[in-house]
C-alpha cells in the first residue's frame, strides 16, 4: 500500500475504534504495557514522549512516574485518540501531559528534547518502521531511552485470522506487514539500524480473556485495527465474518469464555552521547487531511 494511503486508513480507521479501545484491550495489553514501562526506567522530572499513545493507557502511568516536574507528549495519527487523552488528562487535573495529532515518522519535536521514548504496539501500523525509530532516536537525549512493544510471530497469535477474514470482504490491506517486527529479532535489528545502543529484547508470551462471544467479536471488530474495514459490512456480510472469526478461535473457548493466545516483544535501546546530530525530517502533518 502506498505509505500516504496506509497512514490515511490508519487514522480513520482508529477514530472508529478509539471509543471502543480500552474496554475490549486494556486488560489484555496489560503485560506488553507493563514490561515496557518497567524497562523504560521513567524518573522523577524525565521529559516523557509517547508514540502511538491510543487512549493514553501508557501516556498517564508514565506521567505517573515522570511527577509534576516531569512532561508527557502523547502523540497519535488519530484525532479520536487525542481528544480522550486531552479529555482525561484535564478530567484527571494531570497538566504534564500534552496530546497531539502526529505522524510517528515525522515527530515535531526538537532535536535531544526527550529523556524517554516510548511506543506501546504502535509500530506494526507505521508505513516506514525504520523511519519513526530514527525520529525516536533523534528526538531523544544522549543517554536517553526508547521502548516499543509489538505483537509477536503470526502463529503465535491466535486471533490473528481477523485480518484475511476482513481483507477477503473489503480489501483494505489495513496492516499488511503487521508481525513483521515481531519475527525473530526484527525489531532489535531495527532499533540498531536507527542507531541505538544496547538495544535489547524480551519475548512474552500471554493469553487474551474474552467473557463472551461478544466480546471476542468486539475487540476483533469494533475496538482494532479492521474497525474502518469493518464499518463497511452491510448486516449479512458481518454475520459471516463473525461466524467465520468466532470459529477461527474456537480451539480457545471453555465453559463460555475465551483465553486466546498471544505474543508480545518488547524492545530497548539507548542513545548514546555522540554529541550533537541533526536529522532532516519532513513534515507529514499536512501530507494528506
Amino acid at each position: 500500500m502506498e505509505p500516504r494511503l496506509q497512514r490515511r486508513v490508519q487514522r480513520y480507521g482508529w477514530d472508529k475504534a478509539a471509543e471502543f479501545y480500552e474496554g475490549y484491550w486494556q486488560e489484555q495489553l496489560a503485560p506488553a504495557q507493563d514490561t515496557l514501562l518497567a524497562m523504560a526506567r521513567i524518573r522523577p522530572g524525565d521529559r516523557v514522549l509517547d508514540v502511538a499513545c491510543g487512549t493514553g493507557l501508557v501516556t498517564f502511568r508514565a506521567a505517573e512516574a515522570a511527577g509534576g516536574n516531569g512532561a508527557v507528549l502523547a502523540t497519535d495519527i488519530s484525532d479520536s485518540m487525542v481528544g480522550i487523552v486531552r479529555r482525561a488528562a484535564r478530567d484527571r487535573n494531570v497538566p504534564h501531559v500534552t496530546a497531539r495529532r502526529m505522524d510517528a515518522e515525522a515527530v515535531e519535536a526538537d532535536d535531544a528534547s526527550f529523556d524517554v521514548v516510548l511506543c506501546a504496539l504502535g509500530l506494526m501500523y507505521v508505513p516506514d518502521p525504520d523511519a519513526a525509530l530514527k525520529e525516536m532516536h533523534r528526538v531523544l537525549k544522549p543517554g536517553g531511552r526508547a521502548v516499543a512493544a509489538v505483537w509477536g510471530k503470526r502463529d503465535r497469535c491466535g486471533w490473528a485470522d481477523i485480518f484475511p477474514i476482513v481483507d477477503a470482504r473489503v480489501k483494505s490491506e489495513v496492516c499488511p506487514l503487521f508481525f513483521q517486527q515481531g519475527n525473530g529479532e526484527t525489531l532489535e535489528t531495527t532499533f540498531t539500524r536507527a542507531g541505538f545502543t544496547g538495544v535489547r529484547s524480551e519475548r512474552l508470551n500471554t493469553l487474551l480473556h474474552y467473557a463472551s462471544d461478544d466480546d471476542a467479536l468486539g475487540a476483533a471488530f469494533l475496538g482494532g485495527p479492521v474497525a474502518l474495514a469493518y464499518s463497511r459490512f452491510d448486516a449479512p456480510t458481518r454475520d459471516a465474518a463473525h461466524a467465520e472469526y468466532l470459529e477461527s478461535i474456537r480451539p480457545f473457548h471453555k465453559d463460555g469464555r475465551y483465553a486466546i493466545p498471544g505474543e508480545f516483544v518488547v524492545t530497548s535501546g539507548a542513545r548514546q552521547d555522540t554529541g550533537h546530530e541533526t536529522t532532516d525530517h519532513p513534515n507529514l502533518e499536512d501530507a494528506y487531511p
